[in-house]
């Protein structure tokens, strides 16, 4: 018995190390085969390919195989190859000849082609795993006819597979859009939970959808089916999330309210809507949305978010659209103290709070009530540095816009010392500098700032670099530091929104040191404060000088990065914002704008393909990205 124990271990251990050197011998000719193969090398790809494939059986080893005898035009090899293996078989193996008809193709023998095409159909053992491997054997060869023919005739074999799905992709490849929707909205008829499948699907065909063909018969495709099937909710929420996509928040919300009605289960989605909407700045569309959820009640289950997101969606309108109306502000205060009244002054609330006192404060001019609110707030109990930090922050802004820098000084101190370890101490690190150069320290300033060069917030380390090379740049090159100390003065009037009384001090600067190399700065300040006004044209005038006259400066790429924002989003010149960015490609390749501009040119040049060839480097791009895709 001991003998045949030690026979067995030993048997076993011959198997294990044969098959372990096996493997590796695999792992290696395989490795170097796919590399050949790659670099389209198929003289030596070729062998190496035999011999993995008939270590492994794999049939997708052969597959590269056989492209190697076809793209060296070895025809008969090829088809002796398909022959042998064919031979082989118990039963006939329907990808083989799906193989061995594509080889018939690429001679021009079309007919014989067909032929054995058409038997590889009819060879289909009748079972859904042998029809896909057929069809993915013609969907390798780009056969996307006959892998369509495949699944139809699946279909009529095996009455409970529907292929939806995979005729839909085959639709896709002929794009004979018309036919994928129907398939697709069958797979939803099928079963609701296919929905997400479904999206994914739709997503990466719009992304190949420029002249919006396939949009178009979308929405009538799905309309239709919501008219004649009624009952299939699967259509809405598709109906829903299309419109989503294309950012119609109106028609997605008003789909939405419908469907609740009918069903209600929509409020998470109308809340997400809601967001989303405010994400995109519909702050209008937001407020429907959870102007809805409220009236559904207290008992829903989403009113307290709804009535404090709505809040806050009045107060960036505000902030963004009237900021101006005095009026307007004084009811969104008053929607404010009833609605803190209501949640109460807790950790949740935190985000009103601070934009309630912004609001008394900046827009309001009442920094009495402003810093009495961000009081009561702080004796909130149990808060975390962080969330006492960012009360104490907005407290020391309000000190800076009632002119009391030393009390601000103080408080951003605090801030700082309880708050080392995250994010909130860097900002607070920055805004403290801000203030020292507001007050003309200019040199303790860009000390300050040139720490936060390297803070790990890039925003907060780009801000502490621009400002730092501004401080640096003009402080030095005068006797004077009094233009300095001016535009430190217009920055400060600025910061506490009395944008008219920045203006002019901005144009006496300009007016009494016409060729001061704060020039461009003077520029890029006067953009952004008619994009606070809301006059972008005016804006756009004044960054277009420093692109043209000023862009060997330091506020070139800065300039033409926010003149393609306000294109894009502002003005909505999407093609023209699309140039853009494109010329920030080639102008300031080492901006820091630069991959953020790629990423917008590169969705915008999809909807909006460009018109002359571009660039060996913006070629090598594109076919990277179609390599990605």
């Amino acid at each position: 018995m001991r003998y045949l124990i030690i026979l067995f271990i030993l048997i076993f251990g011959l198997n294990t190390g044969f098959a372990q050197r096996k493997q590796s011998e695999v792992q290696t000719k395989s490795s170097l085969a796919i590399r050949y193969y790659n670099a389209k090398d198929y003289e030596k790809a070729m062998p190496l390919l035999k011999e993995v494939h008939q270590l492994t059986k794999s049939s997708t080893y052969f597959r590269y195989y056989l492209t190697c005898l076809i793209e060296l035009k070895d025809y008969p090899k090829a088809e002796a190859e398909i022959e042998n293996a064919s031979k082989k078989q118990s039963q006939v193996r329907s990808e083989y000849l799906v193989h061995w008809g594509h080889i018939l193709d690429v001679q021009n023998r079309n007919t014989e082609a067909n032929e054995k095409f058409k038997e590889a159909i009819n060879s289909i053992q009748i079972n859904r795993g042998s029809y896909l491997t057929t069809a993915n054997a013609f969907l390798s060869w780009g056969e996307y006819d006959w892998a369509k023919q495949t699944y139809l005739k699946g279909r009529e074999m095996l009455p409970g597979e529907s292929f939806s799905y995979e005729l839909a992709r085959s639709y896709l490849y002929l794009r004979d859009y018309e036919n994928m929707m129907e398939e697709y909205l069958n797979l939803l008829q099928q079963n609701e939970s296919h929905l997400a499948r479904v999206q994914s699907s739709l997503s990466s065909a719009m992304r190949l959808d420029i002249d919006n063909g396939l949009r178009d018969k979308f929405r009538g495709q799905v309309l239709a089916r919501i008219q004649t099937e009624p009952q299939v909710i699967g259509y809405n929420r598709l109906l829903i999330w299309f419109f989503l996509q294309e950012e119609k928040f109106s028609s997605a919300l008003r789909q939405s309210i419908a469907l609740d009605k009918r069903t209600g289960e929509e409020a998470g989605q109308i809340a997400q809507l809601g967001d989303m909407a405010l994400r995109s700045k519909e702050y209008a569309e937001a407020k429907k949305a959870f102007g809805y959820l409220m009236g559904k009640g207290e008992a829903n289950e989403y009113f307290k978010q709804a009535f404090a997101r709505n809040i806050h969606a009045s107060y960036l309108e505000y902030v963004s659209e009237f900021n101006d109306d005095k009026t307007k502000g004084i009811t969104l205060a008053d929607e404010f103290e009833k609605g803190l009244n209501y949640l109460s002054y807790g950790p949740a609330t935190l985000t009103l709070i601070q934009e309630y006192a912004h609001l008394m404060a900046f827009y309001l001019n009442d920094t009495e009530k402003a810093l009495l609110v961000l009081e009561k707030g702080l004796k909130i109990p149990q808060l975390k540095p962080e969330e006492i930090g960012f009360l104490k922050t907005e407290m020391a802004d309000i000190y800076v816009y009632a002119d009391d820098p030393w009390e601000a000084m103080l408080i951003y101190s605090q801030v700082i010392d309880a708050n080392k370890k995250n994010t909130l101490g860097d900002d607070v690190k920055l805004k403290k500098a801000r203030l020292g150069y507001y007050m003309g320290n200019f040199s303790w300033a860009k000390a300050q700032l040139d720490v936060l060069k390297a803070s790990t917030s890039k925003l907060t380390a780009n801000d502490a670099m621009e400002l730092a090379m501004m401080i640096g740049n003009n402080l030095n090159l005068d006797t004077t530091a009094v233009p300095l100390q001016m535009f430190a003065k217009a920055d400060l009037l600025f910061f506490q929104n009395r944008e008219h009384e920045a203006m002019q001090v901005l144009d006496s600067i300009a007016d009494i040191y016409p060729y001061h190399t704060l020039v461009d700065d003077i520029l890029f300040r006067k953009a952004k404060i008619e994009v606070e006004k809301q006059d972008y044209a005016l804006a756009v005038k004044y960054l277009e000088t420093i692109i043209t006259d000023f862009s060997y400066e330091l506020l070139g790429d800065d300039a033409l990065f926010m003149q393609a924002e306000i294109y894009n989003y502002q003005l909505d010149q999407k093609e023209k914002a699309k140039e853009l960015y494109k010329l920030m490609l080639s102008s300031f390749p080492g901006s820091v704008f630069i991959e953020e501009s790629r990423a917008k040119y590169r969705e915008l040049r999809e909807i909006y393909p460009d018109k002359e060839p571009e660039s060996n480097e913006g070629l090598f791009e594109r076919a990277i990205e179609n390599t990605e895709f």
